[in-house]
């Protein structure tokens, strides 16, 4: 039994991992709009830590170049060195919180990335996989 006085910070919590999980799962209906068939983390893994070339430029980007091969670990960027926070809601759960932000980075970075903006089936794997941690 939690004890009262901690209900609050429980409460919070409770809070947060719920709208992380609304955030994704309102992004995944989207997807599934978009042609995408059903998500799979395996899939998601996969994808985070392909290698991508671009531009004439040798393979050597993926996800992993600046989130790591464990999204659950901080990261920095690879290019600028800014340091990047753990992106697993399980780590933290205001990564993934707000559609707005969860847009605006995976258009960023599937550009940076892969040259191109990502599938909906990718952006809708790598989602399954990072809330799945």
């Amino acid at each position: 039994m939690i004890p009262l006085k901690w209900m609050p910070v429980f409460g919070m919590f409770v809070a947060t991992t719920a709208q992380a999980g609304s955030a994704v799962d309102t992004l995944l209906e989207e997807f599934r709009g978009q042609e995408a068939t059903a998500f799979d983390a395996q899939q998601g893994a996969r994808f985070w830590t392909r290698t991508f070339s671009h531009d004439g430029q040798p393979a050597s980007r993926q996800c992993a170049s600046c989130h790591t091969a464990d999204p659950r670990r901080a990261g920095k960027h690879a290019r600028t060195g800014k340091p990047i926070g753990a992106l697993a809601p399980s780590v933290d759960g205001k990564r993934l919180d707000d559609i707005a932000k969860i847009r605006k980075w995976l258009k960023r970075n599937c550009k940076w990335t892969l040259g191109r903006e990502c599938t909906a089936q990718e952006k809708g794997d790598v989602l399954t996989y990072l809330s799945k941690l």
